[in-house]
């Protein structure tokens, strides 16, 4: 049997983004407790929320989600790693102020972001181990919360990747 690399790519690429989902579940957490949710897109999904960059970069006065909505069609698949707000009830401030009673509700908790953090670098850390392109996008998890993908999530992070001669993820070009 001859397998092609360029007609499994797809293939692998999904077997990659679970690697980097899993990498990212199992991260560490402060408390050990896991306030993540972790989804991938493939596909028209990718084209959907392409589309929804581009809807959103006038209204945001965003011009870089046009080069990144550009961008993430370029991807096999679409990693998203998000966090809930949840307070951890220590009382660090290290959000801001004093006390987690004193927090703004919406205020995000600084150990889940951190959760977050260190989440983003083992998923894309383990794309790098599978020796496949990714970049981490703010812009996209933006666009995914504003279809409602992760909708429990006060902040999501994207992360394509792509398997070509040339990463997509470097020098590009910002939409005039």
């Amino acid at each position: 049997m001859i397998i092609n690399e360029k007609t499994n790519r797809s293939a692998y690429l999904e077997q990659v983004a679970a690697a980097m989902m899993t990498a990212a579940r199992t991260a560490p957490k402060a408390k050990g407790s896991d306030q993540l949710e972790i989804v991938a897109l493939t596909g028209c999904d990718i084209k959907e929320l392409s589309n929804k960059m581009i809807e959103l970069s006038p209204i945001l006065n965003k011009k870089f989600f046009l080069r990144d909505a550009d961008n993430i069609l370029q991807a096999e698949a679409v990693v998203l790693i998000g966090t809930r707000l949840h307070n951890q009830g220590l009382d660090c401030g290290y959000c801001g102020w004093a006390t987690c009673s004193e927090k703004p509700v919406q205020a995000p908790c600084a150990f889940v972001m951190n959760d977050l953090g260190i989440a983003i670098g083992s998923a894309a850390a383990k794309a790098a181990d599978m020796r496949v392109d990714s970049r981490v996008m703010f812009s996209v998890g933006v666009a995914a919360r504003a279809m409602g993908i992760l909708a429990e999530c006060h902040a999501v992070m994207a992360i394509p990747i792509s398997c070509t001669g040339k990463s997509p993820f470097f020098d590009r070009v910002v939409a005039k």
